[in-house]
């Protein structure tokens, strides 16, 4: 009963880590939706344009600063408490908006980040400037405001769509790599929408359209309608991710496996590709399509640092794009000339320098950890076969009790004559074997000791050693002259697995010896020997 069971317990336990992230993902978007619908302070609120204007002159009076200066001013305590505070409604509105989005970016983009199409982000968004500037002349054309956030948005969505559609119609129908078609998509339709814009631009309206927000991002200027754009278009993309969570996967890890197992992959490809469009789309008044790709790809670049699991690494991403988003908001509102899309990037890349110098999995602090215990373990076991070795031949030379072998003292001179080290690397060896436990040495004597337990590895190291050599001689046909720093290279790695089958497959050769023969000396010996 208990076997039957242990089967489904797993499953479901596997099924429901799937959608861990997607269940903190939807409690953030909670918590960023309590804070939009939150009522206002009782001691601040939203003011409108001429009593904001009227506030700085004011402020700028007692500052006895002018209203024209250009200055990045420190921000005083109580302006600090009420951004740390969120006390100001327009405060709330650009951080939910942008938190929710950077959110969602971070979900997207882990899956865009392992499919390989980093740039497709880029693309699409650069794709969706004629859309903007077509929207905003067919609106003006029709007797509509050109300006209506819906009707750009909509024009965006149909440009990015049908851009991330050129790309998959040159990739499948035409011997253009990737890279290729990304490029030549991207200049095109960026191009068209330039001139679009220069076209705008001569209209009698055309200087109050504020196209050119879109480009670059006005996060401050976000409304409430905005936020909650976004906000529900973060949720609709985040239940999208937690339905396709395993097809999505697959189609990141194996596409062809997916393919070979009937998966529509291109069916799926264009559902990854429609959620990139989205998030796009909905990130180009906050920090602009320029930017956008920021969001995309460097929350989930972070993310890879810290874990190897997708779920964990989706998570990790989606805190580290919300996290991005804030610091940004809060950056901006307590200095109101720092562009918020640019900051928010900055935050995102100052998140990914972090991870990158600290990241608990590839971080460059745990590779250079990580190579400095490698080395250290190589260099133990080079000290430890080299101990064995000058035992094993004083032992022959003088025709000595085998089982007393590893008790001779090793003279530190003749140790390090015999294996060509200087007087600084052998004694940094010494240190180390004599700081584990496997030598006993003094540093004033002149020789060294093998351990009980040093003893045991010196075998151990030794016997792997030889026998990877005599495989590759009797086996791999490498030559006699080679085979030891072949196998120097590799015994270092070898997994007591491979070690069993080394000693099957050589069982016999050896006469049940603890440690092999060194075969290199005992082949010059036959070839030494007159036929």
């Amino acid at each position: 009963m208990e076997k039957r069971l242990l089967p489904a317990a797993n499953s479901l336990m596997n099924r429901a880590r799937q959608f861990i992230p997607i269940g903190l993902l939807a409690l953030l978007l909670g918590l960023l939706a309590w804070l939009l619908n939150r009522a206002d302070s009782p001691i601040g609120h939203t003011h409108g344009p001429g009593e904001t204007h009227a506030n700085e002159v004011r402020v700028s009076r007692r500052s006895g600063k002018s209203i024209t200066d250009t200055g990045i001013q420190w921000p005083s305590r109580e302006k600090l408490w009420r951004t740390l505070t969120l006390a100001d409604y327009n405060t709330r509105v650009v951080f939910a908006g942008v938190t929710a989005l950077g959110a969602a970016g971070g979900l997207v983009g882990t899956f865009l980040l392992l499919r390989k199409r980093s740039l497709l982000s880029d693309t699409v968004s650069h794709c969706t400037l004629p859309g903007i500037a077509l929207a905003f002349l067919i609106g003006e054309s029709m007797g509509i405001s050109g300006r209506s956030l819906p009707l750009l948005l909509f024009g965006a969505t149909v440009t990015g769509v049908l851009g991330m559609m050129s790309v998959a119609a040159i990739r499948a129908k035409s011997r253009i790599k990737d890279d290729a078609a990304l490029a030549i998509v991207l200049s095109v339709f960026f191009g068209l929408g330039i001139a679009l814009l220069v076209v705008i631009q001569q209209l009698p309206t055309g200087n109050a359209a504020g196209l050119a927000h879109f480009i670059y991002g006005k996060a401050a200027s976000m409304t409430a309608g905005d936020a909650r754009l976004i906000f529900f278009a973060s949720v609709a993309v985040a239940l999208v991710c937690a339905a396709l969570f395993k097809e999505f996967k697959l189609l990141c890890f194996d596409t062809d496996f997916a393919r070979t197992q009937g998966w529509p992959t291109l069916a799926l490809d264009l559902a990854l590709m429609g959620l990139v469009v989205a998030v796009t789309v909905i990130g180009l008044q906050a920090v602009g399509l320029l930017l956008v790709v920021a969001l995309l790809i460097v929350p989930a670049a972070a993310a890879r640092f810290w874990s190897h699991r997708l779920g964990v690494t989706m998570l990790l991403a989606s805190l580290i794009g919300a996290i991005s988003g804030l610091v940004g908001v809060a950056a901006s509102a307590l200095f109101p000339k720092l562009p918020a899309g640019a900051v928010i990037v900055l935050s995102s890349v100052l998140c990914f320098s972090v991870s990158f110098f600290f990241g608990a999995k590839r971080g460059l602090l745990v590779r250079w950890l990580d190579q400095r215990r490698v080395a250290a373990r190589v260099a133990r076991q080079h000290l430890l076969r080299a101990l064995y070795e000058w035992c094993e031949s004083q032992a022959l030379q003088h025709l000595g009790d085998p089982l007393q072998l590893l008790d001779r003292p090793v003279p530190i001179a003749e140790l390090r004559q015999a294996n060509h080290w200087n007087l600084a690397r052998l004694t940094r060896l010494l240190r180390l074997g004599a700081a584990e436990g496997l030598i006993i040495w003094n540093p004033d004597s002149h020789a060294c000791h093998l351990s009980a337990e040093g003893k045991l590895e010196a075998r151990r190291v030794t016997r792997n050693h030889r026998l990877w050599e005599t495989y590759l001689l009797h086996y791999a046909d490498v030559a006699p002259q080679h085979i030891h720093h072949n196998a120097d290279q590799i015994e270092h790695v070898i997994e007591p697995n491979i070690v069993n089958e080394l000693e099957e497959l050589l069982a016999g050769r050896e006469g049940g010896a603890l440690v092999p023969a060194d075969p290199e000396k005992t082949t010059s010996a036959n070839s030494d020997t007159p036929s």
